[in-house]
Protein backbone atom coordinates (compact mmCIF):
# COMPACT_ATOMS: atom_id res chain seq x y z
CA UNK A 1 0.00 0.00 0.00
CA UNK A 2 2.89 2.08 1.28
CA UNK A 3 4.07 1.63 -2.50
CA UNK A 4 1.77 2.07 -4.28
CA UNK A 5 0.61 5.54 -2.69
CA UNK A 6 3.87 6.74 -2.88
CA UNK A 7 5.28 6.04 -6.11
CA UNK A 8 1.34 6.25 -7.87
CA UNK A 9 1.16 9.62 -6.85
CA UNK A 10 4.55 10.98 -7.34
CA UNK A 11 4.11 9.11 -11.08
CA UNK A 12 0.94 10.98 -11.22
CA UNK A 13 1.98 14.58 -9.88
CA UNK A 14 5.18 14.71 -12.66
CA UNK A 15 2.97 13.57 -15.49
CA UNK A 16 0.49 16.74 -15.16
CA UNK A 17 3.81 19.03 -15.06
CA UNK A 18 4.38 18.97 -11.22
CA UNK A 19 7.96 20.46 -10.35
CA UNK A 20 9.76 17.75 -9.27
CA UNK A 21 10.41 18.78 -5.74
CA UNK A 22 6.96 19.66 -5.08
CA UNK A 23 5.75 16.14 -6.22
CA UNK A 24 8.49 14.21 -3.76
CA UNK A 25 6.74 16.44 -1.57
CA UNK A 26 2.86 16.47 -2.22
CA UNK A 27 3.49 12.82 -2.79
CA UNK A 28 4.78 12.39 0.94
CA UNK A 29 2.37 13.86 2.36
CA UNK A 30 -0.29 12.44 1.29
CA UNK A 31 1.14 9.00 1.64
CA UNK A 32 1.48 10.40 5.46
CA UNK A 33 -1.69 10.88 5.57
CA UNK A 34 -3.31 7.60 3.77
CA UNK A 35 -1.07 4.93 5.21
CA UNK A 36 0.35 7.25 8.21
CA UNK A 37 3.89 5.38 8.02
CA UNK A 38 5.32 7.85 10.19
CA UNK A 39 3.77 11.61 11.52
CA UNK A 40 3.91 14.86 9.95
CA UNK A 41 6.44 16.33 12.39
CA UNK A 42 9.04 13.60 11.94
CA UNK A 43 8.37 14.40 8.41
CA UNK A 44 9.14 18.11 8.64
CA UNK A 45 12.32 17.31 10.90
CA UNK A 46 13.79 14.84 8.69
CA UNK A 47 13.35 17.43 5.97
CA UNK A 48 15.41 19.95 8.25
CA UNK A 49 18.06 17.75 8.87
CA UNK A 50 18.73 16.15 5.42
CA UNK A 51 19.39 20.27 4.47
CA UNK A 52 21.92 20.75 7.73
CA UNK A 53 24.65 19.53 6.01
CA UNK A 54 27.94 21.58 5.57
CA UNK A 55 28.97 19.97 2.45
CA UNK A 56 25.53 20.80 1.07
CA UNK A 57 27.23 24.28 1.11
CA UNK A 58 28.99 23.75 -2.06
CA UNK A 59 25.98 23.65 -4.26
CA UNK A 60 25.67 27.51 -4.22
CA UNK A 61 28.73 27.93 -4.38
CA UNK A 62 30.16 26.18 -6.93
CA UNK A 63 27.34 27.56 -8.96
CA UNK A 64 28.07 31.08 -8.30
CA UNK A 65 31.73 30.06 -8.91
CA UNK A 66 31.07 28.34 -12.35
CA UNK A 67 28.69 31.09 -13.36
CA UNK A 68 30.78 34.10 -12.90
CA UNK A 69 33.79 32.37 -14.75
CA UNK A 70 31.82 31.06 -17.79
CA UNK A 71 31.02 34.57 -18.49
CA UNK A 72 34.52 36.14 -17.29
CA UNK A 73 36.07 34.82 -21.07
CA UNK A 74 37.90 31.76 -19.65
CA UNK A 75 36.16 30.17 -22.34
CA UNK A 76 37.50 31.94 -24.94
CA UNK A 77 41.22 31.60 -24.19
CA UNK A 78 40.92 28.00 -23.06
CA UNK A 79 39.87 27.05 -26.85
CA UNK A 80 42.45 29.40 -27.50
CA UNK A 81 45.22 27.16 -26.28
CA UNK A 82 43.59 23.54 -27.08
CA UNK A 83 43.96 24.99 -30.77
CA UNK A 84 47.64 25.45 -30.45
CA UNK A 85 47.80 21.49 -29.64
CA UNK A 86 44.92 20.21 -31.63
CA UNK A 87 43.71 22.81 -34.53
CA UNK A 88 46.49 21.23 -37.43
CA UNK A 89 44.88 17.42 -36.58
CA UNK A 90 42.41 15.93 -38.77
CA UNK A 91 39.00 16.84 -37.32
CA UNK A 92 41.11 19.40 -35.09
CA UNK A 93 37.94 21.99 -34.17
CA UNK A 94 36.35 18.54 -33.27
CA UNK A 95 38.71 17.02 -30.95
CA UNK A 96 39.36 21.23 -29.72
CA UNK A 97 35.85 21.22 -28.83
CA UNK A 98 36.25 17.86 -27.01
CA UNK A 99 39.30 18.46 -24.99
CA UNK A 100 37.95 22.10 -23.94
CA UNK A 101 34.55 20.84 -22.40
CA UNK A 102 36.95 18.48 -20.13
CA UNK A 103 38.59 21.70 -19.29
CA UNK A 104 35.41 23.96 -18.53
CA UNK A 105 33.83 21.14 -16.43
CA UNK A 106 35.88 21.59 -14.25
CA UNK A 107 35.37 25.06 -14.00
CA UNK A 108 31.34 25.16 -14.18
CA UNK A 109 30.67 21.55 -12.95
CA UNK A 110 27.41 21.76 -14.78
CA UNK A 111 26.62 20.17 -18.60
CA UNK A 112 24.12 22.75 -19.88
CA UNK A 113 26.49 25.71 -18.69
CA UNK A 114 29.35 24.02 -20.67
CA UNK A 115 27.21 23.33 -23.88
CA UNK A 116 26.17 26.84 -24.00
CA UNK A 117 30.20 28.66 -23.10
CA UNK A 118 31.87 26.18 -25.71
CA UNK A 119 29.17 25.52 -28.09
CA UNK A 120 28.31 28.94 -29.12
CA UNK A 121 32.16 29.51 -30.39
CA UNK A 122 32.55 26.22 -31.47
CA UNK A 123 29.81 25.22 -33.44
CA UNK A 124 29.93 28.50 -35.87
CA UNK A 125 33.37 27.96 -36.04
CA UNK A 126 33.20 23.98 -36.99
CA UNK A 127 30.73 24.83 -39.49
CA UNK A 128 32.96 27.81 -40.87
CA UNK A 129 35.25 24.42 -41.72
CA UNK A 130 32.66 22.55 -43.58
CA UNK A 131 31.73 20.50 -40.56
CA UNK A 132 28.06 19.04 -40.66
CA UNK A 133 26.08 21.67 -38.50
CA UNK A 134 23.97 19.16 -36.99
CA UNK A 135 27.07 16.84 -36.40
CA UNK A 136 28.34 19.89 -34.59
CA UNK A 137 26.03 20.55 -32.11
CA UNK A 138 25.49 16.58 -31.67
CA UNK A 139 29.27 16.38 -30.71
CA UNK A 140 29.02 19.82 -28.37
CA UNK A 141 25.62 18.58 -26.73
CA UNK A 142 27.63 15.28 -25.68
CA UNK A 143 31.35 16.57 -24.82
CA UNK A 144 29.01 18.81 -22.68
CA UNK A 145 27.87 15.49 -20.14
CA UNK A 146 31.11 15.93 -19.05
CA UNK A 147 30.34 18.86 -16.89
CA UNK A 148 29.13 16.58 -14.23
CA UNK A 149 31.70 13.94 -14.50
CA UNK A 150 34.57 15.73 -14.52
CA UNK A 151 35.32 17.56 -11.00
CA UNK A 152 33.69 19.62 -9.49
CA UNK A 153 30.67 18.48 -9.43
CA UNK A 154 27.20 19.11 -7.72
CA UNK A 155 25.89 15.66 -8.62
CA UNK A 156 28.76 14.00 -6.88
CA UNK A 157 28.13 16.94 -3.70
CA UNK A 158 24.79 15.49 -3.75
CA UNK A 159 25.54 11.47 -4.05
CA UNK A 160 28.13 11.62 -1.55
CA UNK A 161 25.56 13.18 0.86
CA UNK A 162 22.76 10.89 -0.07
CA UNK A 163 25.13 7.80 -0.29
CA UNK A 164 27.10 8.92 2.98
CA UNK A 165 30.94 9.06 1.36
CA UNK A 166 33.14 10.94 1.13
CA UNK A 167 33.10 14.48 -1.79
CA UNK A 168 36.79 14.34 -2.00
CA UNK A 169 36.67 10.42 -3.10
CA UNK A 170 33.66 10.82 -5.36
CA UNK A 171 35.64 14.16 -6.80
CA UNK A 172 38.89 11.97 -7.24
CA UNK A 173 37.19 9.17 -8.87
CA UNK A 174 35.42 11.13 -11.22
CA UNK A 175 38.99 12.21 -13.48
CA UNK A 176 40.00 9.46 -15.02
CA UNK A 177 36.30 8.41 -16.29
CA UNK A 178 35.88 11.71 -17.50
CA UNK A 179 39.11 11.71 -19.28
CA UNK A 180 38.06 8.58 -21.01
CA UNK A 181 34.84 10.05 -22.29
CA UNK A 182 36.75 12.81 -23.55
CA UNK A 183 39.25 9.94 -25.58
CA UNK A 184 36.35 8.21 -26.81
CA UNK A 185 34.80 11.05 -28.20
CA UNK A 186 37.85 12.70 -29.28
CA UNK A 187 38.46 9.09 -31.46
CA UNK A 188 34.93 9.55 -32.54
CA UNK A 189 35.38 12.92 -33.96
CA UNK A 190 38.39 11.34 -35.74
CA UNK A 191 37.00 8.52 -37.36
CA UNK A 192 34.06 10.71 -38.53
CA UNK A 193 36.41 13.33 -39.80
CA UNK A 194 38.61 11.00 -41.66
CA UNK A 195 35.44 9.58 -43.25
CA UNK A 196 33.59 13.08 -44.44
CA UNK A 197 37.21 15.09 -44.87
CA UNK A 198 36.49 17.49 -42.26
CA UNK A 199 39.87 19.41 -42.03
CA UNK A 200 41.76 20.63 -38.94
CA UNK A 201 42.05 24.77 -38.43
CA UNK A 202 43.92 25.92 -41.00
CA UNK A 203 45.47 28.79 -39.01
CA UNK A 204 49.11 28.76 -37.53
CA UNK A 205 50.52 29.95 -34.75
CA UNK A 206 54.11 31.96 -34.27
CA UNK A 207 55.88 30.43 -31.20
CA UNK A 208 55.63 34.08 -29.85
CA UNK A 209 51.90 33.98 -30.02
CA UNK A 210 51.36 30.59 -29.04
CA UNK A 211 53.46 31.63 -25.67
CA UNK A 212 51.15 34.72 -25.76
CA UNK A 213 48.17 32.57 -25.54
CA UNK A 214 49.29 29.93 -23.04
CA UNK A 215 50.57 32.59 -20.78
CA UNK A 216 46.91 34.54 -20.85
CA UNK A 217 44.90 31.38 -19.91
CA UNK A 218 47.37 30.67 -17.31
CA UNK A 219 44.31 32.02 -14.34
CA UNK A 220 42.15 29.36 -16.30
CA UNK A 221 43.83 26.72 -16.25
CA UNK A 222 44.45 26.88 -12.74
CA UNK A 223 41.14 27.28 -11.53
CA UNK A 224 40.88 23.03 -10.93
CA UNK A 225 44.47 22.95 -9.85
CA UNK A 226 43.94 25.19 -6.95
CA UNK A 227 40.21 23.01 -6.58
CA UNK A 228 41.74 19.85 -6.28
CA UNK A 229 45.29 20.11 -5.41
CA UNK A 230 43.83 22.25 -2.48
CA UNK A 231 41.49 19.20 -1.16
CA UNK A 232 44.22 16.57 -2.20
CA UNK A 233 46.78 18.45 -0.14
CA UNK A 234 44.57 19.15 3.15
CA UNK A 235 44.27 22.98 2.84
CA UNK A 236 40.80 23.26 2.75
CA UNK A 237 37.76 20.60 2.45
CA UNK A 238 35.44 20.56 -0.61
CA UNK A 239 33.21 22.87 0.80
CA UNK A 240 36.00 25.78 1.52
CA UNK A 241 37.02 24.86 -1.74
CA UNK A 242 34.23 26.17 -3.51
CA UNK A 243 34.48 29.14 -1.29
CA UNK A 244 37.78 29.67 -2.57
CA UNK A 245 36.81 28.76 -6.40
CA UNK A 246 34.24 32.02 -5.64
CA UNK A 247 37.09 34.53 -4.34
CA UNK A 248 39.58 33.35 -7.30
CA UNK A 249 37.10 33.48 -9.93
CA UNK A 250 36.07 37.13 -8.81
CA UNK A 251 39.72 37.84 -8.83
CA UNK A 252 40.33 36.23 -12.61
CA UNK A 253 36.72 37.94 -13.99
CA UNK A 254 36.45 41.26 -12.75
CA UNK A 255 40.39 42.12 -12.62
CA UNK A 256 42.13 40.14 -14.50
CA UNK A 257 40.39 39.77 -17.26
CA UNK A 258 37.79 42.44 -16.79
CA UNK A 259 34.99 41.21 -18.59
CA UNK A 260 32.81 41.06 -15.78
CA UNK A 261 31.97 44.24 -13.75
CA UNK A 262 31.67 44.32 -9.83
CA UNK A 263 28.32 46.04 -10.58
CA UNK A 264 27.22 42.51 -12.29
CA UNK A 265 28.26 40.69 -9.28
CA UNK A 266 24.99 40.69 -7.13
CA UNK A 267 22.65 39.15 -9.97
CA UNK A 268 25.24 36.70 -10.48
CA UNK A 269 25.15 35.53 -7.34
CA UNK A 270 21.51 35.84 -7.04
CA UNK A 271 20.67 34.35 -10.11
CA UNK A 272 23.36 31.27 -8.76
CA UNK A 273 21.06 31.04 -5.54
CA UNK A 274 18.10 30.64 -7.62
CA UNK A 275 19.36 27.96 -9.53
CA UNK A 276 20.75 26.20 -6.24
CA UNK A 277 17.37 26.76 -4.25
CA UNK A 278 16.02 24.13 -6.55
CA UNK A 279 18.53 21.54 -5.87
CA UNK A 280 18.27 22.10 -2.23
CA UNK A 281 14.17 22.10 -2.10
CA UNK A 282 14.49 18.67 -3.72
CA UNK A 283 17.94 17.26 -1.38
CA UNK A 284 15.06 18.44 1.66
CA UNK A 285 12.36 16.97 0.58
CA UNK A 286 13.73 13.74 -1.06
CA UNK A 287 15.33 13.19 2.73
CA UNK A 288 11.64 12.88 4.38
CA UNK A 289 10.83 10.82 0.92
CA UNK A 290 13.92 8.27 1.95
CA UNK A 291 12.69 8.35 5.61
CA UNK A 292 9.24 6.86 4.24
CA UNK A 293 10.86 4.53 2.47
CA UNK A 294 13.71 3.47 4.64
CA UNK A 295 10.58 3.09 7.79
CA UNK A 296 8.88 0.59 5.55
CA UNK A 297 11.72 -1.42 4.02
CA UNK A 298 10.77 -0.54 0.40
CA UNK A 299 14.50 -0.35 -0.29
CA UNK A 300 15.47 -3.51 1.37
CA UNK A 301 12.58 -5.45 -0.16
CA UNK A 302 13.23 -4.04 -3.74
CA UNK A 303 16.82 -5.31 -3.13
CA UNK A 304 15.91 -8.90 -1.55
CA UNK A 305 13.26 -9.00 -5.10
CA UNK A 306 16.35 -8.32 -7.33
CA UNK A 307 18.26 -10.90 -6.01
CA UNK A 308 15.86 -13.43 -5.90
CA UNK A 309 15.44 -12.97 -9.68
CA UNK A 310 19.17 -13.41 -10.30
CA UNK A 311 22.37 -13.04 -8.19
CA UNK A 312 24.55 -12.59 -11.28
CA UNK A 313 26.19 -9.33 -10.76
CA UNK A 314 26.83 -8.60 -14.64
CA UNK A 315 22.57 -9.29 -14.90
CA UNK A 316 22.05 -7.44 -12.57
CA UNK A 317 24.43 -4.29 -13.23
CA UNK A 318 23.34 -4.64 -16.88
CA UNK A 319 19.38 -4.21 -14.89
CA UNK A 320 20.56 -1.17 -13.05
CA UNK A 321 22.17 0.66 -15.99
CA UNK A 322 19.12 0.02 -18.02
CA UNK A 323 17.06 1.40 -15.56
CA UNK A 324 19.00 4.36 -14.88
CA UNK A 325 19.14 5.24 -18.16
CA UNK A 326 15.28 5.43 -18.62
CA UNK A 327 15.55 7.74 -15.65
CA UNK A 328 17.93 9.83 -16.86
CA UNK A 329 15.68 10.66 -19.97
CA UNK A 330 12.76 12.02 -17.58
CA UNK A 331 14.00 13.09 -14.38
CA UNK A 332 16.37 15.68 -13.10
CA UNK A 333 19.52 14.35 -11.97
CA UNK A 334 20.13 15.53 -8.51
CA UNK A 335 16.22 14.26 -7.71
CA UNK A 336 17.20 11.29 -9.79
CA UNK A 337 20.12 10.58 -7.32
CA UNK A 338 18.06 11.20 -4.18
CA UNK A 339 15.15 8.79 -4.94
CA UNK A 340 17.24 6.01 -6.52
CA UNK A 341 20.51 5.80 -4.22
CA UNK A 342 18.33 4.23 -1.02
CA UNK A 343 17.13 2.04 -3.35
CA UNK A 344 19.91 0.53 -5.71
CA UNK A 345 23.11 1.71 -2.77
CA UNK A 346 22.00 -1.80 -0.72
CA UNK A 347 21.67 -4.11 -3.99
CA UNK A 348 24.92 -3.08 -4.98
CA UNK A 349 26.64 -3.37 -2.18
CA UNK A 350 25.49 -7.08 -1.57
CA UNK A 351 27.37 -7.64 -4.65
CA UNK A 352 30.16 -6.14 -3.96
CA UNK A 353 30.31 -2.77 -5.82
CA UNK A 354 31.94 0.10 -3.93
CA UNK A 355 29.48 3.03 -3.40
CA UNK A 356 32.17 6.18 -5.17
CA UNK A 357 32.57 3.31 -7.90
CA UNK A 358 28.50 3.07 -7.98
CA UNK A 359 28.43 6.86 -7.55
CA UNK A 360 30.45 7.31 -10.83
CA UNK A 361 27.87 4.63 -12.82
CA UNK A 362 25.07 6.18 -12.04
CA UNK A 363 26.29 9.76 -12.82
CA UNK A 364 27.20 9.00 -16.19
CA UNK A 365 24.23 7.15 -16.99
CA UNK A 366 22.12 10.53 -15.89
CA UNK A 367 24.48 12.43 -17.94
CA UNK A 368 23.96 9.97 -21.08
CA UNK A 369 20.14 11.58 -19.98
CA UNK A 370 21.28 15.17 -21.32
CA UNK A 371 21.59 13.65 -24.84
CA UNK A 372 18.84 11.23 -24.77
CA UNK A 373 15.60 12.34 -26.16
CA UNK A 374 12.68 12.63 -25.77
CA UNK A 375 14.21 15.59 -23.19
CA UNK A 376 17.91 15.82 -23.07
CA UNK A 377 18.72 19.43 -21.92
CA UNK A 378 22.18 19.51 -23.46
CA UNK A 379 20.21 18.76 -27.12
CA UNK A 380 18.15 21.79 -26.15
CA UNK A 381 20.70 23.57 -25.33
CA UNK A 382 22.57 22.93 -28.58
CA UNK A 383 19.52 23.64 -30.44
CA UNK A 384 19.08 27.02 -29.10
CA UNK A 385 22.55 28.41 -29.34
CA UNK A 386 22.85 26.90 -32.71
CA UNK A 387 19.37 27.36 -34.55
CA UNK A 388 19.15 23.46 -35.10
CA UNK A 389 15.79 21.27 -35.45
CA UNK A 390 15.34 18.73 -32.43
CA UNK A 391 14.46 16.32 -34.80
CA UNK A 392 17.30 16.52 -36.74
CA UNK A 393 19.95 16.19 -33.80
CA UNK A 394 17.84 13.59 -32.04
CA UNK A 395 19.13 11.68 -35.20
CA UNK A 396 22.83 12.59 -35.38
CA UNK A 397 23.01 11.60 -31.23
CA UNK A 398 22.89 8.03 -31.49
CA UNK A 399 26.20 6.85 -32.53
CA UNK A 400 27.34 9.57 -29.75
CA UNK A 401 24.79 7.71 -27.22
CA UNK A 402 26.32 4.21 -28.36
CA UNK A 403 29.97 6.12 -27.42
CA UNK A 404 28.96 7.08 -24.54
CA UNK A 405 27.27 3.28 -23.32
CA UNK A 406 30.94 1.80 -24.41
CA UNK A 407 32.99 4.03 -21.61
CA UNK A 408 29.56 2.93 -19.42
CA UNK A 409 30.21 -0.07 -19.59
CA UNK A 410 34.20 -0.11 -19.43
CA UNK A 411 32.99 2.05 -15.75
CA UNK A 412 30.52 -0.89 -14.84
CA UNK A 413 33.02 -3.39 -14.84
CA UNK A 414 36.66 -2.11 -14.47
CA UNK A 415 36.11 -0.70 -11.09
CA UNK A 416 39.70 0.86 -11.28
CA UNK A 417 38.85 2.94 -13.46
CA UNK A 418 36.79 4.99 -10.83
CA UNK A 419 38.72 3.65 -7.75
CA UNK A 420 42.43 3.63 -8.56
CA UNK A 421 43.11 7.52 -8.69
CA UNK A 422 41.47 7.90 -5.23
CA UNK A 423 43.44 5.17 -3.95
CA UNK A 424 46.97 6.21 -5.38
CA UNK A 425 45.80 9.86 -3.56
CA UNK A 426 45.52 7.75 -0.40
CA UNK A 427 41.48 8.81 -0.14
CA UNK A 428 39.13 6.57 1.68
CA UNK A 429 36.91 4.91 -0.56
Amino acid sequence: MVVLTLFGSLLFFLIVSVPIGISLGLASVLTIFVVNPISLEAFTQTMIQGLNSFPLMAVPLFTFAGDIMGKGGISRRLLDVTGIFFGGLKGGLGIIAVVTCLFFAAISGTGSATVAAIGCIMIPAMVKQNYDKVFSGALVATAGTVGVIIPPSVPMIVYAVAAGVSVSGMFMAGVLPGILVGVALSLYVYVQAKKNNYEGDPRTYTLKEAIKMIINAIPGFLVPVIILGGIYGGVFTPTEAAAVACVYGIFVSVFIYKEVKIQDLPYLAYNACLLAATVLVIIGVSAGFGRILTITQVPNTIADFILSITTNKIVILLLINALLLFVGTFMETNASIIILVPILLPVVTQLGVNPIQFGIIMILNLAIGFITPPLGANLFMACQISDIKFDSIAQKIIPFIVVMIFVLMLITFIPAISLWFPQFLNIRV
